[in-house]
């Protein structure tokens, strides 16, 4: 299995190849900018799981590989910030001269393959995860949760990772201790303060991001007028 999974990235890898001698051959390849990631990760058997699933970082952490247009001060360098899939979509429109919507969960990256990590970057990662049954899988069905409480989201930074559900006890791993997280400490006392520090992380976290289109007008008699955060 991970024989052709290796296989399946070498075939991708060749196919990007052809692409870049295409660009480099027509003299297109230092005006492009090159952004490669992924949509999800795969198990390949760790944690005992196939596919993608549940809060594990096999699934969720997928690689982000940019190549800036022209010379660039970090080119070959690894930025160890943490980065979002939201984060792709203002990038490019920073690039083209753009600018992103209010409603974008995002931030441009272009900072950290310039300068490196500006002083206001993200310090956790957040993501989340929809377990509700399907039809080749029923882990709602076999948890014995309700349509709405399948759910998942997790706050993760470079010492913990707090996983809450809406409807299951929470998780936490110790990512310094304990990196492939087999040890969950959630309901051990002596961690409490820890789990309440990150379960407001995660509740903070929502509610910064949530739905944003209409929030920077101000209605007015002269109709609605525009607020810069």
């Amino acid at each position: 299995m991970r024989a052709t999974y290796a296989g399946l990235i070498t075939e991708v890898d060749n196919a990007l190849g052809e692409v870049f001698d295409y660009l480099d051959a027509t003299g297109q390849w230092d005006d492009t900018m090159v952004i490669f990631t992924s949509d999800h990760g795969e198990q390949l058997g760790d944690h005992y799981l196939l596919g993608k699933i549940g809060y594990h970082d096999e699934s969720f952490r997928i690689p982000l590989v940019v190549k800036e247009a022209g010379a660039s001060p970090r080119a070959g360098e690894i930025e160890s910030a943490f980065t979002e899939s939201v984060d792709v979509l203002p990038t490019i429109l920073e690039w083209l001269g753009g600018e992103a919507p209010r409603a974008c969960d995002g931030r441009s990256i272009l900072p950290l393959l310039q300068d490196g990590r500006p002083a206001d970057w993200r310090e956790h990662l957040f993501y989340e995860y929809d377990f509700r049954d399907v039809h080749y899988s029923k882990p709602e069905t076999a948890l014995g949760l309700g349509l709405d409480d399948a759910s998942l989201c997790v706050v993760q930074d470079e010492n913990w990772k707090y996983v809450h559900f809406s409807g299951l006890p929470p998780l936490l791993f110790d990512l310094q201790r304990d990196p492939q997280q087999f040890d969950n400490l959630a309901n051990d006392p002596a961690h409490a303060a820890v789990v309440a520090e990150y379960a407001q992380k995660a509740l903070s976290h929502r509610m910064r991001h949530a739905e944003r289109t209409l929030t920077h007008f101000r209605a007015t008699p002269g109709g609605l007028e525009e607020r810069n955060p």
